[in-house]
């Protein structure tokens, strides 16, 4: 958990840097703009199968071409539809599982640790929810501060308020749970990062 922090915070404060400096370097935009690929791929091969990881990784593969070219334009509007980009697709992500036929991600998450309750089900629907919300809300702040603001200004919420914000509301909601339940299962932050890594819960529909 540790390396994982430091190795987010390195990251914030690289992109931050190379962002103001070095903005219109094509290897710098082919860094900035590889964690809007690698987060396509992911969402892609696990919505959509093999098929959509090809898709995701031609895209990928054909956007870096023309950085290269210098044909994708400003670099400064790749990055903020990078930074809204990625928030929209994990918005669609999260909000995507929020029916009442199937379990809700953070669901899924929580039984890949430990069997659900009817109270945790529905717990764990309502964060997906709040998790769901914020991506919407951070995609309208993104277009809203780099529309009307300067870009140095822009790239501190992508870059330094993003995923702190991340984290309050990570550590928040592990905090706050079992002030709200304390009869839910204990668990250990380490264990929400494994879930992610594990294999897919069955998201059964609900009874």
């Amino acid at each position: 958990m540790a390396l994982l922090l430091l190795a987010g915070v390195g990251y914030a404060g690289v992109s931050h840097w190379m962002m103001l400096f070095h903005a219109a370097e094509p290897w710098a935009v082919g860094v900035l703009l590889g964690p809007l690929w690698l987060t396509a791929l992911g969402i892609a091969g696990s919505r959509f199968g093999s098929w959509g990881l090809a898709i995701a990784a031609l895209a990928g593969v054909l956007g870096f071409a023309l950085v290269l070219r210098g044909d994708a334009g400003d670099p400064n509007r790749l990055y903020m539809l990078q930074h809204a980009g990625i928030n929209a697709l994990l918005c669609g992500w999260f909000g995507g599982t929020l029916r009442r036929d199937r379990l809700s991600l953070i669901g899924q998450f929580a039984a890949r640790i430990h069997p659900l309750s009817p109270a945790m089900r529905d717990y764990t629907c309502r964060v997906t929810w709040v998790w769901t919300v914020y991506f919407a809300l951070m995609v309208l702040a993104s277009v809203i501060v780099y529309a009307t603001m300067s870009f140095a200004a822009w790239s501190v919420l992508a870059n330094l308020l993003t995923p702190l914000m991340v984290g309050i509301l990570f550590v928040g909601e592990y905090l706050l749970r079992y002030r709200l339940h304390p009869e839910f299962e204990r668990t250990r932050l380490i264990d929400a990062v494994r879930a992610f890594y594990n294999a897919p819960a069955d998201p059964a529909p609900r009874p």
